[in-house]
């Protein structure tokens, strides 16, 4: 008889966490060389060196394992989205832009395994809606000046906004197509590529504060 886990229990116990661990390594190991949709459960278990019980012990399947072996880097990525602000950012956007294309492209194999079209919907997904949250609240902030929660509270609601999810849905659209493509361009050139499309649309965010928004369709 199967019986429901402790969450809890599993994040404080120690053997959980290094079994774990070496899932989620032994993933990224493997999407280097193949896409994602080619692993199996049983690819995984074998080179980590586990059974396959063990395995969905802890995982569903390898793209609930995909989201969680991907969570820290794509924080990382996340982290280097660009804040929209209302003054001239001409200096520091190019640096974050520049962040975003370099990590990308460090973990190459690993991105275009997860975002490509044989990729994880449910990792894609992550990314977007993370991607959303960061470009939401640093408008929020450069908009409003208030202490609004920090980019990194991903749990944080947030309203229907089209400029965050453009920002998020242009931005992993960009890098994907530049990853498929094998990075035929240098990060500092997709840096400086980027970078004026997202000071239009940040000239026209600050157009739609949220008082000048139309009102919700019914």
């Amino acid at each position: 008889m199967a019986f429901p886990r402790d969450r809890d229990s599993e994040l404080t116990d120690p053997r959980v966490r290094r079994t774990q661990a070496a899932l989620q390594r032994t993933l990224i190991d493997l999407v280097q060389g193949r896409d994602l949709s080619r692993i199996s459960v049983a690819d995984v278990a074998e080179r980590a060196g586990v059974s396959r019980s063990t395995f969905y012990d802890h995982y569903r399947d390898v793209h609930e394992l995909a989201e969680a072996a991907c969570t820290a880097m794509i924080d990382d990525l996340i982290e280097a989205i660009p804040d929209p602000g209302t003054g001239d950012t001409s200096h520091a956007t190019p640096d974050t832009l520049l962040t975003f294309f370099a990590h990308l492209d460090e973990h190459a194999g690993l991105y275009r395994s997860v975002l490509g079209p044989q990729g994880s919907a449910r990792v894609i997904d992550h990314v977007r809606r993370r991607a959303t949250v960061a470009a939401y609240l640093g408008a929020r902030r450069a908009a409003t000046g208030d202490d609004a929660p920090s980019p990194t509270d991903y749990t944080v609601h947030v309203p229907h906004d089209v400029p965050a999810a453009f920002t998020a849905g242009a931005l992993i659209g960009v890098a994907t197509d530049w990853l498929q493509h094998g990075c035929p361009r240098s990060p500092a050139e997709m840096a400086a590529l980027t970078r004026p499309l997202l000071m239009t649309l940040y000239r026209e965010d600050d157009r739609l504060s949220p008082a000048n928004a139309d009102p919700q369709c019914s």
